[in-house]
């Protein structure tokens, strides 16, 4: 056997000594506690506040809690008229301010920047807004630095 096998074996045998002390004094202060709560119940069904230990919730939540009729998530947003994207030739419906999603993540961007045309304002009618089109890339790098000198 060697010295490190027998220095492990040693140190092991010395921390389960020292923690089966912790563990005996951890379980009677759990079933202490435990018959205490059990004890308070009645109190606490008198009180209307329901014990722990009388219903247990099982491994998360049931199929269709938390949901509403219709079974879809989030908030609901009512379209406007038409249903459509404010943008010209956009096909996708509305959700936000009358614009799909996609157009509407960068109608954000654009106020943000302060690059907001006047045409694309909040609640534009379906299909009255021109689309505008960022360059991207090389094209976009070189008008930033023109635009900044």
């Amino acid at each position: 056997m060697s010295v490190d096998k027998a220095f492990r074996e040693m140190i092991s045998a010395e921390v389960q000594q020292q923690l089966k002390s912790f563990q005996t004094t951890l379980v009677r202060d759990l079933s202490a506690l435990r018959a205490l709560v059990e004890g308070l119940g009645p109190i606490a069904s008198l009180l209307g506040v329901s014990s722990p230990s009388g219903r247990r919730r099982g491994p998360g939540r049931p199929p269709g809690a938390g949901r509403k009729a219709g079974g879809r998530r989030g908030r609901r947003t009512r379209l406007p008229a038409g249903g459509a994207c404010a943008i010209i030739g956009c096909k996708r419906a509305s959700r936000t301010k009358g614009y799909c999603s996609a157009h509407y993540q960068k109608l954000r961007m654009l106020s943000r920047s302060d690059r907001r045309p006047a045409d694309w304002k909040d609640y534009a009618a379906p299909q009255s807004v021109t689309d505008l089109v960022l360059p991207r890339g090389r094209a976009a790098h070189k008008k930033k630095d023109s635009s900044g000198s």
